[in-house]
């Protein structure tokens, strides 16, 4: 089992991905497997920041939760 990665970890990772993809004249299918790799990485950072809202907002439940809308 593999331990999921912090968010500070896969942020930076996903920040050189972004600047590999835009500064970088890359092929195709490098551009897509980089894409695709950061789509994974922000799904992976969203997920991390919602457990530690979570989180937040059960160790404080007199605060009024945000509306998403």
């Amino acid at each position: 089992m593999t331990a999921e990665p912090s968010y500070e970890t896969a942020f930076q990772a996903l920040q050189e991905v972004i600047e590999k993809l835009e500064t970088s004249e890359l092929p195709l299918e490098e551009a897509l497997s980089l894409y695709e790799k950061g789509k994974m990485l922000s799904a992976q950072c969203l997920a991390i920041l919602e457990k530690a809202q979570l989180r937040v907002s059960q160790l404080n439940p007199a605060a009024p939760a945000e509306d998403e809308d």
